[in-house]
Order: C-alpha cells, then sequence, then structure tokens
C-alpha cells in the first residue's frame, strides 16, 4: 500500500492551498486517514482525521473554521483544504491510514495508522 501526497507549496498569510493524498497498492479499504504536521525539533502533530466510511472529521482546535477534511472513497483520496493559512501553519504535512472501524478518539493515535505517506511541505509566508 502507498500514500502519495501533494499539493503543498508556498502561500502568504491569508492564503489556500489543497492537499490531496491518494491511497493505491494492493486492495485496502482505509478505515480512516489522518493527517499530520510536523516542524524541526518538534513532534508531529494531529491536525484532522476522517472516518472513511462515514466521513465523520475530527480536527485539533488550532485548524477548527480553517481547515476541511474529506474523502473520495471511489478514487480512494483523501482531501485537506486549508484556507486562512498562517504562518504557525508551516510545516511537513503526511498523511496516513488505518484499516478496521475505528472511534474517533483512535483516529488522533499516531500508532495506530499502518501506512503513511511522504512528506509535503506547506510553507506559509507572513
Amino acid at each position: 500500500v502507498q500514500l502519495q501526497a501533494s499539493g503543498g507549496g508556498l502561500v502568504q498569510a491569508g492564503g489556500s492551498l489543497r492537499l490531496s493524498c491518494v491511497v493505491s497498492g494492493r486492495t485496502f479499504r482505509p478505515g480512516a486517514m489522518g493527517w499530520f504536521r510536523q516542524v524541526p525539533g518538534k513532534e508531529r502533530e494531529f491536525v484532522s482525521g476522517i472516518k472513511w466510511g462515514a466521513g465523520s472529521p475530527t480536527y485539533t482546535d488550532s485548524v477548527k473554521g480553517r481547515f476541511t477534511i474529506s474523502r473520495d472513497k471511489a478514487k480512494n483520496t483523501g482531501f485537506l483544504q486549508m484556507n486562512n493559512l498562517e504562518p504557525e501553519d508551516t510545516a511537513v504535512y503526511s498523511c496516513a491510514v488505518m484499516g478496521g472501524n475505528p472511534i474517533l478518539s483512535t483516529i488522533w493515535t499516531t500508532r495506530a495508522y499502518d501506512y503513511w505517506g511522504q512528506g509535503t511541505l506547506v510553507t506559509v509566508s507572513s
């Protein structure tokens, strides 16, 4: 199973980016997808996650109202729409998937994920 994240880039504060994460490889039905971010010297941080079947989202407080997570089950692709970006959002963003039927609290747990994609860099200038 491979995850391919894309959509990062350089944007000014207040701007928007849309990250995509394509899940490919052997037949794998995600139970949930999560987006995480990391800056050098800091731990990986949960940003947002979604239950694949029901589409139920969850967000860390700092992105609520600005970021929207979604998924296209037919294309096995997840998205993270990021609006009103702030310099503090600058990080490498990574997507990950887990199988099964997790509860929302599990989606926040880094070690619960089965597969990870490479990161995509998001830089927000002030």
